[in-house]
């Protein structure tokens, strides 16, 4: 395995927060947070969420800097590395091929979102019938948009941590935050945003006992922080044994609760906008409409409303969305790239190629087959194969890897941690707490 000054390493803690909170937040943050949270009695569900990501995900993610910075090494390359970490190798693959799985969806996804911005950039210069072909679902144009995403995520990643990875999170991270805070000060200032509001920040005391509430918040808490795939765990391998891990991440779990509170703020605002405007916002069953339903209609139809004005903001929107996208699928195709590069001494620009070809290919195949492909791919890797990684990595952390290394890792950018309350807490989250949370997640995905 190579030497760890030969893998490329974070100039700045500020490089390594960006990378990290921009792998936790993406796409799910900005559409999943606020409609679980208009559906799950508002206020109460955020409440619960906030809770509940600093039982399940803050020890988690901890769990996987230590392992990544100890072992300096991707996941695989990480349980090779460890002490008693060899049964746990295939878990590894597992999380590698995951992680593949997700961003192959992940980047079509993506793509539409790079469509819609396009096709809104061409409707400003009056292009319709252009702008009309680009946002159509078809394979066609949506296969041309993933190839584009993933060739953008391809070029990041080629350029190494530093000049990659490092240089364009702390670029964009702060870009997308500037977008969202822009859109939400403009939507709250529309004719139905107050009854959003209400919907997000009031709380529905009738719902706050239901266990679905407490079960869709666990989830949501969970899955937020891009937990179980080893990309967080890679990030932590390229970070200096000076950095203070406990604050990083606490930094980061914070960074990704602001951003997910502020797509609330932004989203379903803007739903009871679309409803003053005459667009339906409820299902059959009267639940707020969600995930693919409302980013690509119930929201394009708001912007419509708005007249040509709401060309630019439709513009910005996906332009925020298309940025989120990239934030995290940094991250995940370095998962697999860093395999290559630690394990088989492969070139840092052959590697990227390498796996960047392989995962293209598959999201071809989810492109052209979406109709059952699509949600099949999803489900066995967001439901199943997500919470099982977490689960191991918690197994790993809290009854495999040494006290002492664990100490050890942790004192190195913060030297009193070893005789601190937290090092009498934090262990029973990860060994009892937490295992048991993500495993009440992985059993509702049978229910």
């Amino acid at each position: 395995m190579k030497d760890h000054n030969t893998r490329g390493q974070f100039t700045s803690s500020l490089g390594f927060i960006m990378a990290a909170a921009g792998s936790a937040i993406g796409l799910g943050n900005i559409w999943g947070f606020p409609t679980q949270t208009a559906m799950n009695g508002g206020a109460g569900f955020v409440l619960a969420y906030i809770v509940l990501i600093f039982l399940i995900g803050y020890p988690l993610l901890l769990a996987e800097f230590v392992i990544g910075r100890y072992a300096q090494s991707n996941p695989i390359g990480a349980y090779m590395k460890i002490k008693g970490g060899r049964p746990f190798i295939p878990a590894g693959f597992l999380g590698l091929l995951t992680v593949g799985f997700v961003l192959s969806f992940y980047c079509m996804v993506a793509g539409k979102m790079l469509a819609h911005f396009v096709g809104s950039f061409l409707e400003m210069l009056q292009l319709s019938s252009w702008a009309q072909w680009v946002v159509q679902d078809h394979w066609s144009p949506s296969l041309i948009f993933t190839t584009v995403f993933f060739l953008f995520t391809w070029m990041i990643i080629s350029a190494g941590v530093k000049n990659g990875i490092e240089k364009w999170s702390t670029r964009l991270m702060p870009l997308l935050l500037v977008l969202m805070i822009v859109l939400v000060v403009y939507v709250l200032t529309l004719d139905g945003a107050s009854q959003g509001l209400k919907a997000y920040l009031l709380p529905d005391f009738s719902k706050i006992l239901r266990p679905q509430l407490l079960i869709s918040a666990l989830g949501q808490a969970f899955f937020s922080l891009s937990l179980g795939v080893g990309g967080m765990m890679v990030l932590a391998s390229y970070t200096s044994k000076r950095e203070n891990l406990t604050r990083m991440g606490l930094l980061v779990t914070l960074a990704d609760l602001v951003i997910a509170f502020l797509a609330g703020l932004l989203i379903i605002p803007a739903m009871y906008v679309a409803a003053a405007n005459g667009t339906a916002i409820f299902d059959a069953q009267g639940n707020l409409t969600s995930g693919m339903e409302l980013i690509f209609r119930v929201l394009p139809a708001l912007f419509d409303s708005l007249g040509n004005f709401g060309v630019l903001v439709s513009a910005v929107f996906f332009l925020l969305m298309s940025l989120a996208a990239i934030t995290s699928s940094i991250s995940m195709m370095e998962v697999p790239a860093s395999y290559l590069v630690d394990n088989k001494a492969v070139p840092r620009k052959q590697a990227t190629f390498i796996v960047g070809i392989i995962f293209w290919l598959l999201a071809v195949v989810i492109t052209v087959n979406g109709d059952w492909l699509f949600g099949l791919v999803v489900t066995a890797t967001t439901q199943y194969s997500q919470p099982l990684l977490g689960l191991l990595i918690c197994i790993f952390a809290g009854w495999v890897m040494d006290r002492n290394a664990i100490i050890k890792e942790l004192s190195s950018g913060n030297p009193q941690i070893g005789s601190s309350l937290f090092m009498k807490i934090w262990p029973i989250f990860v060994k009892f707490i937490t295992p048991l949370l993500i495993l009440m997640v992985f059993l509702q995905s049978f229910l």
